[in-house]
């Protein structure tokens, strides 16, 4: 089993890296930050976000767990108490195929005067305009939906609808879904502008092709990782046909992550 630690630098998590890698070197797992099978994220879900991005041209070799030291850990299943027994679920499962499930995330064309690039995204992607409002046209599998402005345009996968998207009033996607959403940031209705005013969720083999108006500002934000645009002439989003694979030795099941993340211990 090969293995690498991804931490979020604060001092319970860099306690918990050492620790880790301690007890993997006692149980026979070989740490390798090139090719591993897993990636451990120790600290809260941005800590996974900047782990995925690091091994998104792995997604077929690699799979990911979290130990959750953060606020809110979305994505992390393991608490630090339990590390010694997560590493003896990692060192005895050596000999057998990991056990994981697999979500869907979205695939991100984005077209400039440069060229075209392809990015994956975990959680979502939005765009906001630097120096006024967002005014974009969106067309979805090919045809002309709607006239956008507003403060921007966020657009997510199921597990990361939990996120931005809630706050947007999006709803909450189950990840067994193969589907992207995407939910409006404060829109402007009159004669010119003219937008659903709800959230639309996307099948797989749809997309949504995003036309800013010309000569606009952009900045676009993948997860964590963010970018200014002053040429972006279109992006297309999708879901990919790649998804990212968590490791599983235990049920967690979704909809008790979103009780306990929003909700809380029901009061009778």
């Amino acid at each position: 089993m090969k293995y690498n630690v991804v931490n979020r630098g604060d001092d319970t998590s860099v306690r918990l890296k050492e620790r880790f890698h301690e007890l993997a070197a006692q149980c026979g797992m070989a740490l390798d930050p090139e090719c591993p099978d897993i990636v451990v994220s120790i600290g809260g879900d941005g800590t996974m976000l900047h782990a995925f991005h690091l091994y998104a041209d792995r997604l077929d070799q690699t799979s990911f767990v979290g130990i959750h030291t953060g606020h809110l850990g979305f994505y992390a299943d393991w608490k630090p108490q339990e590390l010694d027994t997560l590493i003896r679920h990692m060192a005895a499962d050596t000999a057998e195929p990991i056990r994981v499930v697999k979500y869907p995330i979205i695939e991100i064309q984005i077209v400039t005067e440069q060229g075209t690039e392809t990015y994956l995204a975990l959680n979502e992607c939005t765009l906001k305009g630097v120096e006024g409002t967002l005014v974009a046209e969106l067309r979805i599998n090919d045809e002309r939906f709607e006239m956008f402005r507003g403060d921007g345009i966020c657009i997510s996968t199921p597990t990361g609808s939990t996120g931005y998207n809630r706050s947007l009033n999006g709803a909450i996607l189950h990840p067994s879904l193969e589907a992207v959403q995407i939910a409006e940031m404060a829109s402007l209705n009159n004669r010119v502008y003219r937008s659903l005013g709800s959230s639309i969720v996307l099948p797989k083999h749809h997309h949504c092709d995003i036309y800013p108006k010309k000569g606009q500002k952009i900045l676009l934000t993948l997860d964590h990782l963010n970018m200014q645009l002053s040429d972006l002439i279109s992006i297309r989003c999708m879901v990919a046909d790649r998804k990212v694979s968590f490791v599983r030795y235990r049920p967690f099941p979704f909809w008790n992550r979103v009780r306990e993340a929003f909700i809380g211990d029901i009061v009778e």
